[in-house]
Order: structure tokens, then sequence, then C-alpha cells
């Protein structure tokens, strides 16, 4: 049975949030944010080739899945490797209820101190973590020192700077605001959500060797000419209906993160867009249900409309990071 007080969610803007650490995660741990997270576990088998790791380890014993959401990433290792214990860890009990029998979940928050013994692991597997941590060097540091020597990390993240083809679009302006945004809500919260672009130099300063950073584009929308990322990105697009409300609507209604500078761009594009009448709409740095509503509709019409090339390097993928330990 799970405690009450783990259950005991939040409720704000139609959404449910966790309640173990609340406030601690910005994304809501609802159905609607499941079925996203289904979705984009789907897009990362995609940009994979189907692969669970890139490190080289043969036989993996034991596992730590850091943040697992609900788990299917734990469920799916758990399918291919029968005798490898693994362990998926997160805030909310959400976890999906057909996990094999060498899978488990706890209720952990790995911002805290680590209980498990010491070279515990041969893989720790995070994914999703942008916006999640407070102090990125302590959380290196413990999946060092509970790493078995010769184990591996692998962190999968995505940058939040939105790119488009051509270069100036008629929604440039909403569309190159969706970056600055979050890193400005991310600063405010002391949780960066620019992890992608520092985690190698972090984890190499924890004391990892081998790194390799592999990087990949996600498109939005099925406009390559290439099959796999034809498929990708219509995957990828659908991630953002599904998922994009979850991902900004705590961010941008908690905290006051967005500069009135980047708020008059993007109402700019609104005005442009014939969806506002005025400006006066928005007169502090804090956001509305309804501005989080019009932002999220104005940036899919962007990134939907005819002739927009719009991507990510959402899927910087640094893999192989091999652990010693040279005592």
């Amino acid at each position: 049975t799970v405690a009450s007080n783990i259950t005991t969610y939040r409720y704000e803007n139609g959404r449910r949030y966790h309640a173990y650490r609340d406030g601690a995660y910005y994304q809501p741990n609802d159905d609607r944010q499941a079925k996203a997270g289904s979705i984009e576990h789907h897009v990362w088998l995609l940009t994979l080739n189907d692969a669970l790791f890139f490190s080289p380890l043969q036989d993996p014993q034991r596992v730590l899945d850091v943040g697992t959401g609900t788990g299917l990433w734990a469920v799916d290792m758990g399918d291919r490797y029968p005798s490898c214990e693994i362990i998926g860890t997160d805030l909310s009990p959400t976890q999906v209820p057909y996990a094999p029998p060498n899978v488990r979940f706890e209720i952990d928050d790995c911002c805290s101190e680590w209980t498990y013994p010491e070279n515990s692991f041969d893989l720790i597997h995070v994914r999703g973590l942008t916006g999640s941590v407070g102090n990125w060097p302590k959380f290196y540091q413990e999946c060092f020192k509970h790493l078995r020597p010769n184990g591996y990390i692998e962190q999968l993240e995505f940058g939040i700077d939105i790119h488009t083809e051509p270069a100036e679009t008629p929604y440039d302006e909403i569309l190159k605001s969706f970056g600055p945004l979050l890193a400005e809500a991310g600063d405010r919260m002391s949780k960066t959500f620019e992890i992608s672009t520092h985690m190698t130099q972090l984890i190499e300063q924890a004391g990892f060797v081998d790194v390799i950073t592999k990087h990949f584009i996600w498109p939005i929308g099925p406009w390559s000419d290439d099959e796999r990322l034809k498929e990708l990105g219509r995957w990828n697009l659908k991630n953002w209906e599904d998922g994009m409300e979850g991902w900004v609507m705590a961010v941008l209604t908690r905290i006051h993160g967005v500069s009135l500078s980047i708020q008059r761009s993007y109402m700019q594009g609104l005005l442009d867009a014939g969806l506002l009448t005025n400006m006066g709409i928005m007169s502090s740095l804090q956001w509305s249900y309804q501005e989080v509503q019009n932002y999220r509709a104005q940036l899919l019409r962007g990134v939907k409309s005819n002739g927009v090339k719009a991507w990510h390097d959402v899927s910087v993928v640094p893999f192989r990071v091999l652990h010693t330990h040279l005592c």
C-alpha cells in the first residue's frame, strides 16, 4: 500500500501534481501526462534504434532508473534482461501496474542523500531530469559513489531552444521565446533547464572517464525527407501536442520566470496572429492559466504552419560514461 501523504496530490489548473516533496517537480503526474510520457518514450526508442542503452554492458545485474516516471523504460529493461534487477525511483507512485518480477519501483527523491550501499549498480539511467535537480554536481557524485567499478551512467536530456528553417518565419518570436522562457524560469527555480549543455563537463568533473557525447535532432512534425526522421517527427509533434501544457503550466503560473522583454515579444506574436486586441492583458510577470493556453496554442500553430521546419537539439545524449574506482 502507498501512504496517504504520498497520494494526497496537489490539483492545480486542471492538472494533478505529486504530493511527496510537494512542488519539487514541475510536471503533472496525471493520466494525460502519462500518455505524453509514453509517446516520448517511443520517440527515444526511435532515436536510439530501439536500444535501451549504449553502454557496452553485456550482462547487467543491477540497474537504477532515476526519475522513472511511469516506469516504461524500467519495464522494457526488465523484459529484455530477466536476470537483471531494475529499480525505478520517482516522486510519484504512478508507475504502470504490469512490471515484470525483476522490476520494482520506489518513491524517492534523487536530490536527497542516497540510501543504497555504495558500489551497488552496473548502470544508472537518467532521462528527462532537466529542470528537476538543484545541485547537479552533488547528483553526479552520488551516481559515482553508487556505481560498481566499470559501471556506467547514461543521461539523456534535450535542449530547450526551437530551431527553424527558414531561419525567419512569421512565427519567429513565439518559437524563439520557448527556450529563454524555460531558461529564465529555471534560473528563478535554481533548477536549470539547460543541463544538456553542461552535463558532459559536470560528469567528467565528478570523476567519470571515457565520456562520449552524441547529438541528435528531433523534428517537430513530419517534414523531413529522411523516412526515419519523418516518422520520428510525426511522433514528436504528438509529444508536443500532448505534453507541452504539462511542461510549462506549473513553471509559468507558479514562477515569475519570464522577463518583460520576452513577454512583450510573445505578446506581440499573439497580436500579430490576431489572438489579442491589446497589450494590457498581461501587466505583471505572473502568467494566468489562459495566458499559458494561448501561448501553447500559438507555439503549436507555429511549428505546424506550412513551410516551417522546426526542430530541437533536444536529444543531446551523453553515453558510454565509464566509471572506474581508482583506489
